[in-house]
């Protein structure tokens, strides 16, 4: 560990650095994100609970689990209290690091990944959408169109019919997804617990490059620390991604090799710019929403342009690159790929702010009012975290802030939102020099954490009726309420006036906090 370097000057706003306060701090933080993710490993290890569905199938096969039959009371217990565990372990960090805190990032990097590959092993806890993604997965090995077969058509297929809540719902994902998807089931040969455990086993694989991307892309220890601090040891990401197995990490995979290739060296810039192109098609082949990360490469060409006439071929390059791959993609993926696409924008989460101008509108009536404030929101926030944002400057830094910024506005917008989305966020947020959106970003998937405990259907796993104010009460009134107070904490953090950098004390780049 090491203290902030000699004649670096520390922000008004910070206290002194005390070497025993920061390393305590940074310890302590170190042992609640530890604390956290053992609380969830626990959790999937006990087995089927109102966490975790039971997963049939051939004996001996992964993953493992005890059956142990927890009460509700002792899951909702241990996520709830890993949350906050986990949540005030990273935010020691945070704030350690703040004060001058440092330690090696190899080792968490390693220790990270050591409990993603003991995620993989065990059942996915937290939802039941994983039953979904084996179903998807098996319609279209055995023939069957996926967009648009339901799971209760096929009542007789063990995988196909282990959906709980979406038995009425074909696929909403990209024709990548589906085809990772198909890929499982046909390792699976018919048993959801193998199916499930070879999408698990991808998932994390998916997650790991990420974390190896992230990496190897930061230059320093400090910056390498960070991306395994909000990315490969974060516990919050950890729970939704990795335990969760939710699919969102395929995405987010592509997304981050497409920014890590345009911002790296070495090649032809104009190969870089179209192999970036069809990273980020790949990306929206697998999940829409990763399509907003080509925004950032692209505004970089944009503000170029004038005096770089270069710019404007890498710029066609990009756009091909993710047209070609994107289109071919969905050309596969048939006819009815994109059917779903606007039912989904219409759909609204109970644990959004949205839900309450929802209800007051009278839920469902006048969705268009909620999808055009949500768009005009997301054009506001976009332009302020172009604003709030760091920047490392040059193309680079341009590119890395503006593909964040268009990102974190929607996560913040958006009508429909669920914990593991924001990985999305955190994989970005990376990517950039440490800034108070990092915290903004933590207290918003903490509170998103605590509206799903758990995100599956009280009447279908059979919650005891002394805890349903989790569903009546901190879903759909609670957690919104808090969502508006965060975002009103990300509004006045990007408007607050430039100055010395609120973690290092560094001044700030004039492109981090005054330029639009």
């Amino acid at each position: 560990m090491k203290s902030l370097p000699a004649g670096r000057s520390v922000a008004a706003d910070e206290p002194p650095p005390g070497p025993a306060g920061r390393v305590w701090q940074g310890s302590a933080g170190l042992a609640g994100i530890a604390l956290g993710a053992g609380c969830f490993l626990v959790t999937a290890l006990l087995g089927p609970s109102v966490f975790e569905p039971a997963l049939p199938g051939r004996a001996g096969e992964p993953p493992y689990a005890l059956a142990v039959q927890p009460s509700p009371y002792l899951v909702v217990a241990l996520v709830a209290f890993g949350v906050l565990a986990g949540t005030a372990g990273l935010g020691l960090c945070l704030f350690a690091v703040r004060r001058g805190w440092r330690v090696r990032p190899l080792p968490l990097l390693v220790a990270g990944l050591a409990v993603v590959a003991a995620f993989t092993f065990l059942p996915p806890i937290g939802s039941s959408d994983h039953l979904n993604y084996a179903s998807y997965g098996r319609m279209a090995e055995t023939g069957r169109d996926p967009y648009v077969t339901h799971a209760v058509d096929v009542p007789g297929d063990p995988v196909i019919g282990a959906p709980e809540e979406w038995r009425r719902t074909p696929s909403t994902y990209g024709p990548i997804t589906t085809a990772g998807q198909a890929f499982a089931s046909w390792a699976g040969n018919g048993s959801l617990r193998l199916t499930v455990f070879v999408m698990s086993l991808l998932n994390s694989l998916a997650f790991a490059a990420v974390a190896l991307i992230l990496y190897l892309a930061s230059r320093t220890d400090e910056r390498r620390l960070r991306t395994a601090l909000l990315w490969t040891c974060n516990p919050l990401v950890l729970l939704h991604l990795v335990a969760g197995a939710h699919n969102d990490t395929l995405a987010i995979a592509p997304m981050v090799a497409a920014l890590a290739l345009f911002t790296g060296n070495g090649g032809s810039r104009g190969w870089r710019s179209l192999a970036t192109g069809a990273l980020v098609g790949a990306g929206t082949a697998i999940k829409l929403p990763a399509a907003l990360v080509g925004g950032g490469p692209a505004w970089a060409l944009l503000l170029r342009a004038r005096a770089d006439r270069s710019a404007i071929v890498r710029l066609a390059a990009l756009f091909l690159g993710s047209g070609a791959v994107a289109a071919v993609a969905f050309w596969l993926g048939g006819p009815h790929v994109l059917d779903r696409v606007n039912d989904a924008s219409n759909m609204v989460s109970l644990a959004t702010p949205w839900h309450l101008l929802d209800d007051a509108l009278g839920r469902g009536a006048h969705r268009t009012v909620v999808k055009s404030g949500s768009m005009a929101l997301a054009l506001v926030l976009v332009v302020l975290l172009a604003r709030g944002l760091p920047s490392d400057g040059g193309e680079a830094g341009d590119s890395r802030r503006m593909a964040a910024a268009l990102m974190v506005a929607w996560l913040f917008a958006a009508p429909y939102e669920l914990p593991w989305y924001d990985g999305f966020g955190w994989a970005l947020l990376a990517l950039l020099p440490w800034s108070r959106i990092d915290w903004i970003l933590l207290a918003h998937t903490a509170a998103l954490s605590a509206a799903y405990l758990p995100a599956r259907a009280p009447e279908r796993i059979g919650m005891p009726d002394d805890l349903s104010w989790l569903f009546t009460v901190v879903r759909p009134w609670v957690i919104p309420l808090t969502l508006i107070g965060i975002l009103a904490a990300l509004t006045a953090a990007c408007l607050r006036p430039g100055g010395p950098s609120p973690t290092t004390g560094r001044p700030t780049r004039a492109s981090a906090g005054s330029r639009g």
